[in-house]
């Protein structure tokens, strides 16, 4: 996993420098000393771990993870004070560790990100062009691409629905999209993925799905126009 430490605190980033180099999964991309320079970071590289202080300056660690949008990398705080626990962990961090973290700590919360890190990158897979695999809770379903109406992002979760149900998976919109086949599935809104061979009617901005109303970004109009087949 590429990883970033995030702490305003040079003394506090060395200790966690030495903490990294003892996990070979970890690749360290570079250290940052605000909130500022790394939502820059996150944005121009992927960045798969943080090990972000919460009270720095300016932007505080919470304000970055909340920031990030689209942007959906794994998050173990790192803080002096226990006081914002609550907080952190509504955001569904991996973990909260306090300041100063033991070896065997640190290890306790880098296997709980390699557990998520897993289920991200194993979560949707392709087994040949008409099944995909999904992880649903603790089981592995083979589904039919076929079945799959649409898919919508729901904070970090994704539900897939398909004729009489939904799963619902622990991954990014981006990931998902990544393993359908791009010749029948397409983005139209930042949070829906639409399979375009089940789009029964368009009106305005929005579309219908057996009986489910998906929107339409003005964004993402002109390549569905482009898809559709219309007479």
């Amino acid at each position: 996993m590429n990883c970033l430490i995030i702490d305003d605190n040079v003394v506090a980033r060395g200790a966690m420098k030495q903490l990294v180099r003892q996990d070979k999964d970890l690749v360290l991309l570079g250290e940052c000393e605000n909130a500022v320079e790394a939502y820059q970071k996150i944005m121009s590289e992927p960045v798969d771990l943080l090990l972000l202080d919460i009270e720095m300056d300016g932007m505080t660690g919470i304000e970055l993870a909340k920031s990030l949008g689209t942007k959906n990398p794994i998050i173990i705080f790192v803080t002096g004070h226990r006081d914002y626990a609550i907080e952190a962990f509504e955001l569904n961090v991996a973990d909260y560790m306090t300041k100063p973290v033991t070896p065997v700590r640190f290890l306790q919360a880098i296997e709980k990100a390699k557990d998520i890190y897993r289920s991200r990158t194993q979560e949707v897979k392709m087994d040949d062009e008409s099944f995909v695999f999904i992880r649903d809770s603790n089981v592995v379903r083979r589904i039919k691409i076929d079945d799959i109406l649409f898919a919508e992002a729901m904070g970090d979760y994704v539900k897939i629905y398909t004729l009489d149900h939904f799963y619902s998976i622990h991954s990014s919109l981006r990931q998902v999209e990544s393993k359908l086949p791009v010749a029948k599935f397409l983005r139209v809104h930042r949070s829906f993925i639409i399979q375009v061979g089940k789009i029964d009617t368009i009106e305005g901005g929005t579309l219908i799905i057996n009986r489910k109303t998906v929107p339409v970004a003005d964004a993402y109009r002109a390549a569905l126009n482009k898809r559709l087949n219309i007479l």
